[in-house]
């Protein structure tokens, strides 16, 4: 695991095998950001010449490597790209920040310590700096027979995740800083977390496994948990979360996680989608749609990881935290097409398509959320490709049941630096869901299959209840190349926005 410290230390003085520093875009060419002003007098005043000379522009992400000066510990320094240069009297965003920390902790995989003097302003840049060089930092190597996870070499580059990030022109002893960087850590190493749940293979993490380390984590962060395994599940009626895992040797399972502070005026329920694996069951997904569906769990880690994160930050909200985990495979045991499921809340579903699974399974878990009626419901889901063709690979979408709730969403999502984008709910697109045979279908229209989804689930949502959907399809697993903070493979996207809102919560400012 990846430490992270603050430091006044000089950067000439400082034991590392790296320093550092950012550079942005400016008009005639690299400009020096600060924080490097140490580094910079080393060179003369000269560095945005010598690395215009090397090729160096200071766009954003691009990393530039290059001998230290004479008398620094440090043989190295690394520039890495802020991008555009700022208005005048303005700074680097916080995100600009958490990118450029991202990219030069990937390109450093092999070392032990780097020193980042990158600018920092204020606690926020700090925890800025540090979130996004401890996500850069990640690598997920359980099943490489070398991996550092077993004393080795990490796995893609063959090499281990830079072991030590030391943030130059903090405060060690500021409250304020110290607040903000335990926060980066805690965020951070959840985040990293529920990354390797979405990336282990889906024959370890069954929805039992799942269960398994959520409970283990509760135990950990004094978390109380329940879990409803196959028994309980029917005992309880919920046919959606059985009805989706009847194909599957792997029993579904709807796991409880309820974090409670003494000081709580607010109560906020997160539902994550957790379909450990999605073949799409009798309604077989086509050769090339497979490969990655053991990403399909990724709102149930999200959610997962929320709730942890909020426990060790100690927020002053009670947050629950429903997983409902199911595995959906074809099988003879398994629901048909024109099957009828009656789901915990009563209604019947007629389900169309198997492959329309996520909502089955959020159904259940939503309408169990609202029986304890919290002030507002969160779900999170990879749950339709529609969200995907619609806003594209980073980006997730936001529905709702409140405009401003929605709104303050996006905002939080906004403020820690992940892309979404509000998504109405047109109620006439309801009607395609009507079913001659029960009281709703899990299909309707397929232009504007997103939108649909979501009305689909607030069907299941407590009356007077408010509510939001999370559309994480596009982000949630990154299939290209590393980038920023962002590794090839699980993102743990949405996150973030969920411990922000929390926060938000605990703060009294959603309402």
């Amino acid at each position: 695991m990846t430490a992270l410290t603050l430091s006044t230390s000089a950067a000439s003085g400082l034991r590392a095998d790296a320093i550092v520093v950012g550079v942005a875009k400016g008009a005639q060419g690299p400009v020096v950001a600060p924080g490097a002003e140490a580094v910079d007098k080393a060179y003369d005043g000269r560095l945005a010449d010598v690395l215009q000379t090397l090729g160096a522009s200071g766009a954003e992400g691009e990393v530039t490597k290059l001998p230290a000066p004479s008398g620094f510990k440090a043989p190295v320094v690394v520039a890495v790209g802020l991008g555009a240069l700022p208005e005048k009297d303005e700074a680097h965003t916080a995100e600009s920040l958490r990118r450029a920390a991202g990219a030069a902790a990937r390109a450093l995989a092999g070392s032990k310590k780097a020193a980042f003097a990158l600018p920092l302003a204020d606690p926020a840049d700090a925890g800025a700096v540090g979130e996004g060089a401890l996500l850069g930092a990640y690598s997920f190597d359980a099943y490489k027979e070398n991996g550092s996870a077993k004393g080795g070499k990490a796995a893609g580059n063959g090499k281990a995740p830079l072991a030590e990030i030391v943030l130059l022109g903090a405060k060690p002893r500021d409250k304020a800083y110290k607040a903000a960087v335990e926060r980066a850590v805690a965020v951070t190493e959840e985040l990293n977390r529920a990354r390797d749940l979405i990336n282990t293979p889906p024959n370890d993490l069954t929805p039992e496994a799942f269960a398994a380390v959520a409970q283990a984590a509760a135990k950990e962060h004094g978390i109380k948990v329940q879990v409803l395994d196959e028994k309980a599940l029917a005992k309880g009626g919920y046919g959606g979360i059985l009805g989706v895992g009847a194909g599957s040797a792997a029993a579904p399972r709807l796991v409880k996680l309820s974090y409670t502070s003494s000081k709580a005026k607010k109560h906020l329920a997160l539902v994550g989608k957790g379909i450990t694996y999605d073949s799409g069951g009798i309604s077989l997904k086509p050769a090339g749609h497979n490969e990655t569906m053991k990403c399909d769990m990724s709102g149930a880690a999200a959610v997962f990881a929320a709730v942890v994160a909020a426990a060790r930050l100690g927020l002053e909200v009670n947050v629950t935290g429903w997983l409902a985990l199911a595995e959906n495979m074809p099988s003879g045991s398994a629901t048909r097409p024109g099957d009828v499921l009656r789901m915990y809340s009563g209604k019947t579903v007629e389900v169309l398509n198997t492959d329309a699974e996520g909502r089955l399974v959020l159904a259940d878990a939503l309408w169990t959320a609202s029986e304890e009626k919290p002030d507002a419901i969160v779900d999170v889901a990879t749950l339709t490709g529609a969200m995907v063709l619609a806003l594209g690979n980073r980006t997730f979408g936001v529905m709702a049941n409140d405009d401003a709730f929605r709104t303050a969403i996006v905002e939080a999502a906004e403020e820690v630096g992940e892309d979404s984008w509000p998504m109405p709910l047109p109620a006439h697109l309801r009607k395609g869901m009507d079913s001659p045979t029960a009281d709703i279908a899990n299909m309707g229209e397929r232009m504007g299959g997103g939108l649909v989804a979501g009305l689909f689930l607030q069907e299941f949502v407590g009356e007077g209840i408010t509510w939001a959907h999370l559309d994480i399809a596009g982000p949630a697993f990154n299939e290209q190349g590393p980038f920023g903070y962002t590794p090839k493979g699980g993102t743990g996207s949405a996150v973030r926005t969920l411990v922000r809102l929390a926060e938000l919560t605990a703060a009294g400012d959603l309402g």
